[in-house]
């Protein structure tokens, strides 16, 4: 009799290599798949909005209180003004742009010359967005959402109710 034709030898157990070498290859391709993926989402999936930061036309520097709020929320360099509108209810909205073309909305009630208290008479929101229309929208942390154009402000609630302000001259 042979050492192989005998069966009482003891064999080397194989399951734990194969789990652990399916588990390596299976996080490698996973790993891969994902960076592979990547490279290829849709650059604009929906036609008109804005997806990535672009440098708007800017103008004069932004309100200090803009400025500071900016700073606070990470924006880098100075905040110049891309839109100021006027409400017919005296509210003052500044979409402010950074160096890095990220979009920021400050309001205030009664305007710039009223008095600024955050969260309570003047509401700061990072994290703008804008298509080529011409439309500036934001969300704040309670669910609401600002859309800012150069004709209206309209603040649509979280339980779906929508306020629309015309824009007046100045």
């Amino acid at each position: 009799m042979t050492p192989l034709d005998d069966h009482s030898q003891r064999r080397r157990p194989l399951f734990i290599p194969v789990v652990i070498a399916t588990a390596v290859l299976t996080v490698g391709g996973l790993v891969t798949g994902y960076l592979l993926s990547r490279g290829r989402e849709p650059k604009n999936p929906e036609p008109g909005i804005s997806q990535g930061p672009s440098l708007l036309a800017v103008g004069p520097l932004c309100r200090p209180e803009t400025q500071a709020m900016g700073e606070k929320a990470g924006a880098v360099g100075e905040l110049r003004q891309v839109l100021r509108v006027r409400t017919e209810s005296r509210t003052v909205v500044w979409i402010c742009q950074d160096e890095e073309a990220q979009l920021y909305y400050h309001a205030n009630k009664g305007g710039g010359e009223a008095k600024w208290v955050e969260n309570k008479t003047a509401l700061f929101l990072a994290d703008v967005r804008h298509n080529d229309a011409g439309e500036f929208w934001a969300a704040a942390e309670d669910g609401a959402i600002f859309v800012v154009t150069a004709d209206k402000l309209i603040i649509t609630h979280e339980d779906g109710r929508a306020e629309e302000q015309d824009v007046v001259p100045e």
